[in-house]
This record gives C-alpha cells, structure tokens and sequence, in this order.
C-alpha cells in the first residue's frame, strides 16, 4: 500500500491496512512545545472512522487470533528490530511533537522497542492447565483466549512507550486494535504503523484513528460490542469517565490513572545515591509521568544538606529545544501544562514555602519552565496534593517513620513510591508499608517491560507489562470432560 515515509509529513488515519483521511476531511494541528510552531496536520477522526476501524480490526480477528503462537511472536521480534533500526528519526520525532530531551527520547525509543521483544517471548507462554475434579473426577481443562478487539487510549507524554505497552501484549495475545493516541503528540505512533507493516503485521490488526474528538470517538467504540478490552493510560478524572461507558457496555478495563509519588530520604540514606535517584524520579521527561516523584520526604537530620544537592543539580540542567546539544530539560507539552505547574508554585510561594531554585516561567517562544525546588512547603500546598507534571521538587522534613508513613499514604493515589536506605530490611519493611503498586528501593526509576506495571488505589486497574501485561489480553476458557 501507498504508506507515507516522511515522519514530518501531515498524516492520515491508519485504518484495515490504509492510509485514509477523516470521513469528514477535517484535520488537526500538530504543535512543536519548544517553538509553538505547527509541525503539520492531522486526520481529524470522526465516530465513522472509528466505527470503520472497529469493523477492521473485528475482521481481521479470526486469522490473527489463529496464527500460530511462534508466528506472531516472530512478527513482534521484527517490530522490535525495526523499531531499534530507526531510534534516531523517531526519537528526533518524539522530541519535536513532545517536547523531552533527545536523549530522553532516545531513551524512550528504546524502552518501547522493548515491548515487543519481551512479548514477543511471551506471545508462546499462553499455557493452560489440567486438573481433576476433587468430587465429581471430571477433568478441568483450562485455557487462554484472546478476549477480542481492544481500544487502547494512550497519553501525550510517552507518545512511543505507552502505545507499545498496550500493542505487544495484545498482539501476543491474538487480539486485534485500535490505537486512539493522544491529540498533542499523534505522529510517533503514525510513523509506527508503516514499521508494524514491514514487521509482517496483517492489515487490520492494528489500526490507529487519530482525533480532537477524543470522548465521542471512544465511547462509540466501546459501544460496539465487537470490542471487549478497553486499555488507557491518562489522568484518573479521564479514566473514570472511560470508566463509566466500560460499565455500560460491560468491556474489560485495564486503567493506568494518575499518581502522586512520596520520594522517601532516610536518615542512614547515601546522599549522593539519592539525589541522583530523584533527579531521574523527578526530571525523567521533564516531571511529565504519572511515576515522577512528587513529594519528597527527607529525615530531618540530612534534609538541609539534600536540597542544597538537589538544588544544585536541578540549577545545572540546561534548558531548550530538546533537539539541540547537551539540552536536559525541553519545553512542557503545551500552554495549559506550563501555567498549571506555574500555578502550583504559586500556590505553594503564597503559604510559606521557599523557593531554593527556579520558580519560574522561561521567555517565548516555547513553554519553558524552570527546574524548581522549594523547601518548607506545608502539607496544605496544592502540589502536595495534586500531581504535578512538571520539573518541580517539593520538600519536607519528618522525624518520625510511623507519621511519614501516614503522610505518604495521605493520598488517593497508590501508583509507585521511592525508598532510600541503606538498610535493606528496613527499606523492604517500609515498603509494604506503602500504598503503592509499586516501589523504588535505592532505585529512581521502576518502569521495565518485565515488571507488572500499575497502581492502587485511584491509580489504576489491572497490570501493563511481564506475563500479567498478555493476561489481560485473554479470558479463561474452563471445559468439563472425562476420559
């Protein structure tokens, strides 16, 4: 088929195999976050085309789900290495529609890769079992189906990543999708589809329907009962309302919602292990990710002496166009990003925190905001409560653990928590302590497509990634019979 290769070229949706535009022609603007320049524009999917997509992705169902384990593992190992083969211009994409470091989105370019490399090992674990009834001596049989079409909504911040997250698995499971990419950062997951092609992927079983129209789109897939999975990653505000349709057409969420991380410093911590620990919990995309450090908690004996390194590294990080030299520190996604954390330092300035660092909005163009940490910041701050999304470090003291834990857990959120210690015992008795899904120990970084990714709480439902990730792509099977 005819596919577009220019990554920078305006881009149709990506539907049972072709390139097509909106039924209605409407398209929309792509903007670059560092120049506030149009990158080009977009199909403007309407609810037809996102029907037209559910009717591809529901045909191309029965051959997929059919293949043979090994084949469509085989087809994944071929996305990962063509994937891998083109890091530079998608992650040089990345950084233009997103904003991060080149770096960072390189970095990115190849944790998405490794998605289907790790799924595609695990596409040929679908294993079942047998066993015998205790009363009656029946056998029970039981396997693992793919459970159908599956809509998957990914964010804006990892435009690469959180598509790969959901595609492998569910690939690996013999379903079929639809990808509905976030409106800001659309083009990373476009450019993908000519690579999925190559890779051997049947026209069909991945479309993508791009759209402003985000809530109409995806409630008329979830409407269909052709679709039995819904994935998204986002904002728990946004997920409970996907929530709700989900209920109504009774589709199996998988939810990855929002966080609010405590970034916990013990008094026996190494110092130096820590704040290199929270500058990549905290600035990892510009603070731009549910599992960025949001909180910091620091024993009163060392407090003073982390933010004074803190603020130290956090002042050294060059800010700019992430597609230039040395740049750590790109533009925040969009005006409203940027003015919210503005708001919340503000917030935080007017009830007595200190500013050690930043605090502020950078010149035009671009929607730049300095790298920030603030001290003395009471519990009542806004961004003690809410998450942040951006490259700013509030501070506080503690003294005693049993209050630390009740002040970390003091949230609706229970996505990830970071521990530094260097005792392990305690750092592990601590841990579960936490209301978390997950836990750093001496570690400022948790996302691996080994590992089951996700949250409590009001962060989410369900797990991304490891042997749970392609679980949630199937449904159990149980057959009764003797022999």
């Amino acid at each position: 088929m005819d596919v577009p290769r220019d990554l920078d070229a305006p881009m149709q949706l990506s539907i049972g195999g072709k390139f097509v535009d909106a039924s209605d022609g409407g398209v929309f603007e792509v903007i670059d976050p560092a120049t506030e320049r149009s990158l080009g524009a977009v199909a403007n999917g309407t609810i037809e085309d996102a029907q037209a997509a559910v009717a591809a992705a529901a045909a191309a169902l029965p051959a997929w789900a059919a293949l043979a384990p090994r084949a469509r593992g085989e087809i994944l190992r071929r996305a990962f290495e063509l994937i891998v083969a083109q890091q530079e211009p998608l992650a040089r994409l990345i950084t233009r529609e997103n904003g991060k470091s080149l770096a960072d989105a390189r970095g990115e370019i190849a944790y998405a890769a490794e998605f289907f490399r790790w799924y595609s090992e695990e596409a040929v674990r679908n294993i079942g079992q047998v066993s015998r009834a205790p009363s009656s001596g029946a056998r029970i049989l039981v396997q693992h189906r793919p459970a159908g079409v599956a809509v998957l909504v990914t964010p804006w911040n990892f435009p690469a990543a959180m598509g790969t997250r959901k595609i492998a698995p569910a690939l690996a499971a013999g379903c079929t999708v639809i990808v509905k990419p976030a409106s800001e950062t659309p083009l990373t997951m476009l450019a993908l589809a000519p690579l999925l092609e190559e890779a051997g992927v049947p026209d069909g079983v991945v479309n993508m329907v791009t759209s402003r129209r985000s809530s109409a789109v995806v409630n008329a897939m979830l409407k269909d009962p052709r679709v039995r999975v819904v994935s998204f990653t986002g904002s728990t505000e946004t997920g409970r309302r996907i929530l709700r349709s989900a209920a109504d057409a009774v589709v199996n969420p998988r939810m990855e919602l929002g966080g609010n991380a405590p970034f916990i410093v013990l008094k026996d911590a190494d110092l130096e292990a820590a704040v290199a620990g929270a500058m990549v919990a905290k600035m990892r995309n510009m603070g731009e990710a549910c599992t960025a450090a949001n909180r910091f908690y620091v024993h009163e004996d060392i407090h003073d002496e982390f933010v004074a390194r803190l603020a130290r590294a956090m002042a050294a990080l060059k800010v700019g166009n992430g597609l230039e030299a040395d740049v750590a520190v790109g533009p925040l996604v969009n005006a409203d990003t940027r003015d919210k954390v503005e708001a919340l330092v503000e917030d935080a300035r007017s009830r007595g925190a200190q500013v050690v660092t930043g605090g502020c909005r950078l010149p035009p163009p671009g929607y730049f905001y300095a790298p920030t940490v603030l001290s003395q910041v009471p519990d009542e701050a806004l961004c003690m409560r809410e998450e942040i999304f951006g490259p700013v470090a509030p501070v506080q003291s503690f003294r005693d653990e049993g209050q630390l834990v009740s002040r970390a857990n003091a949230t609706e959120y229970g996505l990830v928590a970071y521990v530094y210690t260097r005792d392990l015992a305690r750092g592990l008795a601590l841990s579960e302590r936490l209301e978390a899904g997950m836990v750093g120990l001496n570690r400022g970084i948790v996302s691996d497509p080994a590992a089951p990714f996700g949250g409590v709480k009001q962060s989410g439902l369900g797990r991304e990634g490891a042997h749970e990730g392609m679980m949630e792509f199937l449904e159990t099977q149980y057959v009764s019979v003797s022999w």
